[in-house]
C-alpha cells in the first residue's frame, strides 16, 4: 500500500535528516528548524492513518506537504550558506522530492474519491 511505503520514506528519511543535524556544530536555530520540519513530515503521514475521516486525512497529508516544501528550503538555504555541500544535500533533496511527489499523488487520490 502506498501509505506504508510513505511511511517507511518518511521514517528513513527523518532519521538521515537526524543524524546531519548532529554534525551540525553551528546556526542551532536553523538546524533546529531543519530537523523539526523533516521529522513533521513523518509525523503528520502517520497521523493521517489514524484520521477521522477523508476531510482529515488529505489535511494531515497537506500539512506534511506543506512541511515537505519547508525541508527543501532549509536543505537549500544551507547549501548557499555553505552549512552543508551540495553533495551531502543531493540524496537528501531526492528523497525529499520522491515523498513530496508520492504526497501530491496521495492527495490528488484522495481528493477524487471523496467526490
Amino acid at each position: 500500500m502506498k501509505e506504508n511505503k510513505l511511511v517507511d520514506l518518511s521514517m528513513d528519511f527523518a532519521i538521515k535528516i537526524i543524524k546531519l543535524c548532529e554534525t551540525i556544530k553551528r546556526h542551532h536555530s536553523l538546524v533546529n528548524q531543519l530537523e523539526r520540519s523533516a521529522t513533521s513530515i513523518g509525523a503528520n503521514i502517520h497521523e493521517a492513518n489514524y484520521a477521522h475521516g477523508k476531510p482529515d486525512f488529505i489535511a494531515k497529508l497537506q500539512i506534511a506537504l506543506k512541511e515537505c516544501y519547508e525541508t527543501e528550503y532549509w536543505l537549500e538555504l544551507f547549501v548557499k550558506s555553505d552549512i552543508l555541500n551540495r553533495e551531502t544535500a543531493v540524496d537528501l533533496y531526492n528523497q525529499c522530492g520522491t515523498i513530496r511527489r508520492i504526497l501530491i499523488a496521495s492527495i490528488n487520490t484522495a481528493k477524487e474519491n471523496v467526490k
